[in-house]
């Protein structure tokens, strides 16, 4: 069994999902697109893996137009699919849907007004395998300024006040993530010192947020990852 990881960024890539898939023997292959080379065929996987990324998946690039293409053809063969942040946004794009600017940013653990970002699951969300195990409302870290518009037929799993299309699901076994579920600390000290979103940001006071909600976080990231590859027939 091999998953395929589009990294769209040399810092964000698969964190703690990574992690799960070493400690049980899973082959992953890491596709750096910032090499622009060509994106393997989905079709030969078993999963694919979308992972964030500053890109907007509007970008008329070849690389962005490219990974789209590739998330559009693993759809269709029903190659099982996870993408984080700008890969959940160009999961949307791939099948018809719309990226369009978010009325904010959503930056850190915390809005403007010092209130936790956080996913609220739809009656929908609540009912699927992939929140099997988890609760109705769970913390999240956000970095993105766009969102997405959702076509008839993809289901919305979960909300967010400032951003209302936080998880979708595409067909039978493709999801999108809005927010980051992905983050170790040692990827947070890098996207502080790197990201010029979180450049404004305390980086002390994000820290501190991080360590308050570490252990329901990676609880968190652990059963979701877990429960997309039983999903995806690979555990």
């Amino acid at each position: 069994m091999t998953v395929l990881i589009i990294k769209n960024c040399a810092r964000e890539g698969p964190g703690t999902l990574g992690g799960i898939l070493c400690s049980n023997g899973i082959e992953h292959d890491i596709f750096e697109l910032e090499h622009a080379a060509e994106i393997p065929d989905p079709a030969k996987y078993e999963a694919l893996i979308g992972m964030g990324g500053p890109a907007s998946a509007n970008d008329t690039t070849r690389a962005m137009q490219h990974e789209i293409t590739r998330i559009e053809q693993a759809v269709i063969a029903h190659v099982p699919y996870l993408g984080i942040c700008l890969g959940m946004q160009a999961l949307v794009k791939a099948c018809g849907g719309r990226v369009i600017r978010n009325p904010i940013k959503e930056v850190g653990w915390k809005d403007l007004q010092g209130k936790s970002f956080s996913l609220e699951l739809t009656p929908t969300g609540k009912k699927d395998a992939i929140f099997e195990g988890l609760e109705a409302t769970l913390p999240i870290f956000h970095l993105h300024g766009e969102t997405v518009e959702l076509t008839d037929d993809m289901q919305l799993l979960a909300t967010g006040k400032h951003c209302r299309n936080q998880v979708v699901k595409v067909g039978n076994n493709a999801y999108g993530f809005q927010g980051h579920l992905e983050l170790t600390t040692s990827m947070l000290d890098t996207w502080l010192a790197e990201d010029d979103d979180l450049k404004q940001l305390p980086s002390e006071e994000v820290k501190r947020d991080h360590a308050a909600v570490r252990e329901e976080y990676e609880s968190n990231s652990k059963k979701v990852f877990t429960n997309f590859l039983r999903i995806a027939g690979i555990l």
